[in-house]
């Protein structure tokens, strides 16, 4: 009897994993509408998006459907492609990169949106404010006004000679920085020359400008015109013997003195998750924006020798990655 039961037991589990097996495959997928502003194989967060939605529980080719449309680097197609990608009818539309959300937060006002901004989307007016987005739109912003201020500050520490400092940013990018950047400054006793870069052949001018102002160091706010130029700008600063620091992006290993910023990355996968609770229901005026929390400090030393610098055993040890 005590036999037969336990056979029972299996065979009603076995149905039943069996059913759920078949009720998922037969399910119908979540679809997401993922506009990009240059292309799925180009656009680092795109990986970050897949991980982030695989940690909660989706994959493509079982219960999840990922729709691109790629703007390859044309900033005037994506309004067009927003408009597709709404006709095709989306669970969410995901936007990645404040300049791709400028041209589609507008196409829908039905669909959840969930974005990721390097730029302010109160000021972009996405949302009403970070608190309460309002309208179908939420996402996640890797801003802080404190922290252009706090990486002036460690990047005072890491070169306490500078003082003559060169800030290259697209006024295009929407944000506080660059007002912050100048506060810290005033405070540290340091004279600041923004430079204005709009496209890529504004770089040279701007390096021009920097040459003609006898600046001794360089600071980048970034955007994605400026990271797209990690390379062009870090040449310059080696060349010219020039301390950099950078924010977002990978400044410091591609051999900028220090970067400090938050984590791209985790800021993406937060986003997925915000995906994953309107799928299952929750409202994106309901989701607050949300901002970094935590943030990483890389000190390149190699670059602090070639410099002449060295960094203190302080700032080493607030250091999330030194590089030898």
């Amino acid at each position: 009897m005590k036999r037969r039961t336990l056979l029972a037991t299996a065979v009603t589990a076995a149905m039943s994993s069996a059913a759920a097996v078949r009720s998922e495959q037969t399910a119908t997928p979540v679809r997401l509408g993922v506009l990009l502003y240059s292309n799925p194989k180009a656009d680092s967060q795109v990986e970050s998006l897949r991980a982030g939605l695989a940690a909660v529980g989706y994959a493509e080719g079982r219960n999840l459907v990922i729709d691109y449309r790629s703007a390859e680097g044309k900033p005037e197609r994506l309004a067009e492609l927003a408009a597709d990608l709404v006709e095709s009818k989306p669970n969410v539309l995901v936007l990645l990169g404040g300049d791709v959300a400028i041209a589609a937060v507008n196409a829908t006002r039905s669909i959840p949106i969930v974005f990721t901004s390097s730029a302010d989307p109160v000021q972009l007016r996405f949302v009403a404010s970070l608190a309460r987005p309002g309208a179908n739109v939420t996402g996640v912003s890797f801003l802080l006004d404190e922290l252009a201020a706090k990486r002036m500050e460690l990047f005072k520490q890491a070169a306490p000679a500078i003082s003559r400092l060169a800030v290259i940013y697209n006024p295009d990018h929407v944000d506080n920085e660059l007002r912050k950047a100048e506060e810290a400054t005033r405070r540290l006793g340091i004279e600041l020359h923004p430079f204005e870069v709009r496209g890529n052949a504004d770089f040279d001018r701007a390096f021009a400008g920097a040459a003609t102002a006898g600046v001794d160091s360089m600071f980048v706010i970034s955007s994605r015109l400026i990271v797209r130029n990690i390379d062009l700008i870090v040449r310059y600063a080696d060349a010219n013997r020039l301390p950099l620091a950078g924010g977002w992006g990978a400044w410091a290993q591609q051999g900028a003195l220090l970067s400090y910023g938050p984590n791209v990355d985790e800021m993406v996968r937060r986003a997925a998750g915000y995906i994953d609770r309107i799928v299952k229901g929750a409202k994106p005026q309901d989701l607050p924006v949300q901002q970094p929390t935590t943030f990483e400090l890389v000190l390149n030393r190699r670059t602090a020798t070639r410099l002449g610098l060295t960094l203190s055993p302080s700032l080493l040890s607030r250091a999330d990655v030194v590089i030898e």
